[in-house]
């Protein structure tokens, strides 16, 4: 894993492979995926062509950029239509979720966590978790769209100012509620890590 600041050519994005509820999810990922095509950064997720999942594809394709999709086989008829993942621009089929992950962290220079459920989840803290050990410096970004990541956002004070997030100044993530902000963040965080040296910063907008 490399721990140094590098420019920012792609970005991960998690989120569910459902719609959930408030429409305003899908929306942000199409925003989002039209976000990253315009700035020129590539898309790395889970590939999935369903749910706000496939909203942030559509979004990036819509726009003219490059998608890499990254799923394991088990849940290819789960995640996926079949014949829509001949629209990607790249298609890696994993043995499991774990290569799924590796090869999604190989892939990106930076992470954002859009609205999704326990899967989502697991995956942004896993990142978290790398950066507090010092085995990345890649930006982390809340998309907390209508405050959707407003509880966990909580439980992350609440497990800092009881002690347990050990190296703190490791873990500082984006918190971007509009996804119209969340790459030109990104790209900024970045610019400020090559000046001070710092992992990453705390930003609420």
């Amino acid at each position: 894993m490399n721990k140094e600041t590098t420019p920012i050519l792609s970005v991960c994005v998690y989120c569910g492979s459902q719609p959930g509820r408030d429409e305003a999810h899908i929306e942000a990922g199409r925003i989002l995926g039209r976000s990253i095509a315009e700035h020129g950064l590539r898309l790395v997720y889970g590939g999935g062509t369903r749910g706000i999942m496939g909203a942030v594809a559509s979004g990036v394709l819509s726009a003219g950029g490059h998608v890499t999709g990254i799923i394991p086989e088990f849940l290819m008829d789960k995640e996926a239509t079949r014949h829509s993942l001949g629209q990607l621009n790249e298609l890696i089929v994993t043995a499991d979720m774990h290569e799924r992950k590796h090869e999604m962290f190989e892939r990106a220079d930076a992470f954002v966590a859009l609205p999704g459920g326990i899967g989502t989840l697991e995956e942004i803290v896993e990142i978290m978790t790398w950066a507090q050990l010092g085995r990345h410096r890649k930006p982390m970004v809340f998309g907390n769209v209508n405050g959707f990541w407003d509880p966990m956002l909580e439980l992350i004070d609440h497990m800092r100012d009881q002690g347990f997030v050990h190296t703190a100044h490791l873990v500082q993530p984006l918190v971007i509620g509009r996804p119209e902000d969340i790459v030109p963040a990104i790209v900024a965080s970045t610019s400020a890590n090559g000046r001070d040296g710092e992992a990453g910063i705390i930003a609420k907008l």
